[in-house]
């Protein structure tokens, strides 16, 4: 018992002296995002989440959507899987590009208007990037 005591007692001065950083402190997520072919030519915008800023036009918005699509484990940034049966539709010529780091991964993921898939997830991401005209 004696032995159990002095663990804890030496646990907790190690606790004090070295503190454990925040997970939400060291979560700072910055993103760039670039749309192409679209009315207003090329745009290129950064997005800082947590806290929200960046040269985006709405960035708690943007953070705001981000962190509702990535509950649960999901990736807002996933590629539509394979072998999806995908509408062909399509939803014009505007491509995107995000990079950077979000919820502590980097990220790498482009987006287009080619079909129905395509086309959900980009508006799934509005207003990370712009709603297509």
């Amino acid at each position: 018992m004696l032995i159990r005591r002095l663990v804890v007692a030496a646990a907790a001065v190690v606790a004090v002296q070295c503190p454990i950083p925040s997970a939400v402190a060291a979560t700072v997520d910055h993103l760039t995002v670039t749309v192409a072919d679209n009315p207003e030519g090329v745009i290129t915008y950064t997005l800082a989440c947590h806290p929200a800023g960046g040269s985006h036009p709405e960035p708690q918005a943007a953070c705001a959507r981000l962190d509702a699509t990535t509950t649960g484990g999901r990736d807002p940034f996933a590629p539509v899987p394979a072998g999806a049966h995908c509408t062909m539709i399509y939803g014009g010529p505007a491509t995107a590009r995000i990079s950077g780091t979000w919820a502590g991964r980097s990220i790498d993921a482009t987006f287009k208007r080619v079909d129905g898939c395509e086309i959900s997830r980009w508006d799934n991401l509005v207003p990370v990037l712009p709603q297509a005209r």
